[in-house]
């Protein structure tokens, strides 16, 4: 990199630095801080200790340098004593604005950490100051201290001699320990707001000789995100960019930003659901120069913008709105429906992180930008429900069952166990599930309990299933529409699925078969073995019986052929 130009007048210094703040006066945007600072030094009652913390940039060290001069400014003629307003011309405020008092000490705590380094500050602070009215030390990101650091420090800072104030500055004010926190006073800096940054810059432009567009000026202040030295780099860029006058387009080049009016026309493109316009003029941007992140991010911000005008009118009509987004975005706002803005705002954030850290930045745009276009065509969630709402209930007329019996009539299924109206009408059939019902044929009568169900499943011609459901099924509950099963070890994957399909092929009713961690009931195999045996105990316990047994030596008692228990048709198959 090429040294920099010297002039009559020295070295070239960046805007950041030539127009850094010396007194308070001369600080923007932190009329509470200054306020304070000032009655503070006036009254005397300066604390032992500061710490400033806000977003880099705002003025944390530049204030702690301006309480440096204050407390140790001396006049013009040298008598004078602590002011808010220092002179600037006296050698203490000479020499701590060029950064060589032997008195105000500078540490960086990101470079020295350790608690040699706080040992070695602890040492001099019992010594008096030796040009100055007090020891100033000033501390800059100071959470970068390790424990033993602080620990350190505690001691000191709680009882520091009177010649001694500390000044701390950092940025992460949570990982300041609350020890360190309870012993100095605290001042929040502020960001910047756009329209002080934006003055501000306009007139560092204007005493630099630079004549600079108004919308060029305002994309620099709010890329300067509330930070007025990233907004003065920014403007130093854009000066050696553009020299002694500046245009919005190269402001817009060398910032990587797109322009808002086809920003608006992407937007639109995207929301309509055309997905070629959208991924042309993304091409056209981004041959422009646009990056692809900043792009979704414009998207985002117009969604917000969008968003807020619809909630609040006004919204439009503050000063730092481009006149862009101020006659378009009212149309804008009026035609997109509040859900359709939130759900934008959900998949360009979740597409902004999607872009930043795909390994094709240009791709992963355009993939935000067809999944905007697609979900331009799915109604709301709004929608969906008032779509839901509308349906009956009830089930249809031709999958209504046949009046059961009296004495079986099936209470209504409980609303904790039967699935809504709207799934159970529009519930796909599996594939390999049989129609509802056969031209011709009428369905089923509902089966009011686990044997009847067996029954159904036997006469529909299913035998191998029937057979599971007998002999590897323990029931746990059936009710009309609704059975909780617990399948044995036997019991294949899929019976519950399968006798679902079968129920409703056989009454023409979706029928919810739930597998349950309950015991159970036991098998109708079993139940019906159980029966026999205690048949075969009591024909054996008859006197005629035994009886005969004894007079036919060899004989056995067989069940009759009519005698209720399990079918064994098809056990090969099991």
């Amino acid at each position: 990199m090429p040294e920099q130009t010297a002039t009559p007048q020295g070295p070239y210094r960046v805007l950041a630095r030539k127009y850094r703040p010396a007194t308070f006066e001369d600080l923007i945007g932190q009329a509470a801080l200054v306020r304070t600072l000032t009655n503070a030094i006036q009254a005397g009652r300066v604390a032992q200790a500061y710490i400033l913390t806000g977003v880099r940039g705002v003025g944390k060290t530049t204030t702690a340098r301006i309480i440096a001069r204050a407390l140790n400014c001396v006049g013009p003629d040298g008598t004078g004593g602590p002011t808010a307003t220092p002179c600037g011309q006296c050698d203490n405020c000479v020499a701590i604005a060029e950064d060589r008092h032997v008195d105000v000490l500078e540490m960086d705590a990101a470079s020295r950490t350790g608690i040699d380094d706080i040992r070695e500050l602890i040492e001099g602070v019992r010594y008096r100051p030796v040009r100055a009215r007090r020891k100033v030390y000033i501390i800059d990101e100071v959470h970068m201290l390790s424990r033993q650091a602080f620990n350190g420090l505690l001691k000191t800072l709680e009882e520091p001699p009177a010649h001694v104030v500390f000044i701390f500055a950092t940025t992460e004010i949570r990982k300041v320990p609350v020890t360190v926190l309870s012993r100095c006073q605290r001042f929040d800096l502020r960001r910047v707001d756009f329209e002080t940054l934006s003055r501000h810059f306009a007139g560092v432009a204007k005493a630099e000789g630079i004549e600079i567009a108004d919308e060029a000026l305002a994309m620099i202040a709010r890329a300067a995100d509330g930070s007025v030295r990233d907004g003065l780099s920014l403007l130093d860029q854009a000066i050696a960019l553009g020299g002694a006058r500046i245009e919005t387009g190269q402001v817009r080049a060398m910032l990587g930003l797109a322009d808002r009016t086809r920003i608006f026309d992407l937007f639109e493109a995207a929301l309509g659901g055309r997905p070629g316009e959208a991924l042309a003029l993304l091409a056209d941007l981004y041959t422009a120069g646009a990056d692809p992140a900043l792009t979704i991010q414009d998207l985002l911000e117009l969604t917000h913008l969008l968003t807020r005008a619809k909630l609040v009118p006004d919204t439009l009509a503050a000063p730092d709105v481009p006149e862009a987004e101020r006659v378009r975005g009212a149309a804008a706002a009026e035609s997109l429906a509040l859900p359709v803005l939130a759900r934008t705002w959900q998949i360009l954030l979740k597409g902004l992180g999607e872009v930043q850290g795909a390994p094709a930045p240009r791709a992963a745009a355009e993939m935000v930008l067809i999944r905007l276009a697609h979900a331009s065509d799915l109604p709301t969630p709004g929608d969906l429900v008032a779509r839901l709402s509308a349906q009956s209930p009830a089930p249809k007329a031709e999958q209504a069952p046949p009046p059961p019996k009296a004495e079986q009539a099936p209470p209504a299924p409980k609303a904790e166990q039967a699935p809504t109206a709207p799934e159970a009408e529009q519930a796909p059939t599996a594939p390999n599930a049989k129609p509802a019902a056969v031209a011709g044929d009428e369905p089923a009568p509902m089966p009011a309990d686990f044997e009847s169900v067996v029954a159904l499943v036997r006469a529909r011609r299913e035998t191998v299933l029937a057979n599971h459901l007998s002999e590897d099924v323990h029931p746990v509950r059936v009710e009309p529409g609704r059975i909780e099963l617990r399948p044995g070890a036997r019991a294949p994957r899929d019976l519950a699925g399968r006798l679902s399909e079968v129920l409703l092929a056989a009454t023409g009713v979706r029928w919810v078969v739930s597998v349950s961690g309950e015991a159970g009931e036991p098998t109708l195999g079993a139940r019906a073995r159980a029966e026999a045996e205690h048949r075969h105990s009591v024909a054996l316990a008859d006197p005629l019986v035994r009886a005969a047994m004894e007079a036919f030596p060899g004989a056995r008692l067989v069940e009759p052929a009519s005698a209720p228990g399990p079918s064994h048709e098809g056990d090969g198959n099991s």
